[in-house]
């Protein structure tokens, strides 16, 4: 497994290197042939008062899965390791998952059965990669009467491929965030799954 880090205002150490290359060695007993693991981390200055803080993202990069976590803490050490506990839980529900499959007896349950059982039995099925297209940066400018400060927004692309809404919430759970737009099977339309309140879920769409 390939091992990347990317930086931004920062250099990080021989030492941190080496701390996340003995770390990872974890990543090649849960991951599933895993081809490179992406280290970001990214640090943030703040007010005297509250001082900086570094935030590390994960991405394991597996054939045709893609599997993330990332944390934030006062330095590095504490944001990998927060970061790469997260990983470690996501990797082995998706490699228990894989277990069950393999074992048969497997059912698929309905969105309302989830949500009965506290969503404890969700089939997790990871986004896969390369339905990432392109990103592009669009800058604009706000104009007020007291001063003008640019908005920027970060534009992203996919790839149109139609799932389910329970297949939709899977790919949500394993890369870790809190909504995932798809295209709805059922509606043939775009559709937004997003984290409710009381481990629920909630399902947006246009009509």
């Amino acid at each position: 497994m390939e091992l990347t880090f990317s930086t931004k205002n920062l250099t990080v150490s021989d030492r941190f290197r080496d701390y996340v290359s003995e770390k990872s060695g974890k990543v090649d007993q849960l991951a599933h042939k895993p081809e490179e693991l992406l280290v970001k981390v990214t640090r943030y200055e703040h007010s005297k008062q509250s001082g900086q803080e570094d935030r590390v993202e994960l991405t394991v990069y597996e054939p045709g899965h893609v599997v993330r976590a990332e944390a934030q803490a006062p330095d590095k050490f504490a944001a990998f390791d927060i970061a790469f506990g997260k990983l470690q839980e996501r990797l082995r529900r998706y490699s228990d998952k894989k277990k069950v499959h393999r074992g048969g007896g497997h059912k698929r349950v309905g969105t309302s059965e989830l949500a009965g059982s506290g969503f404890k039995d969700l089939d997790v099925t990871p986004a896969d990669p390369s339905l990432f297209t392109g990103e592009i940066e669009v800058t604009e400018t706000v104009e007020s009467p007291v001063s003008q400060t640019e908005l920027v927004i970060r534009a992203k692309e996919f790839e149109k491929i139609a799932m389910t809404k329970e297949e939709a919430v899977d790919h949500m759970e394993l890369v870790g965030h809190d909504f995932y737009l798809y295209h709805d099977v059922d509606s043939g339309q775009a559709a937004v799954v997003y984290r409710r309140k009381g481990y629920s879920y909630g399902m947006i769409s246009l009509i």
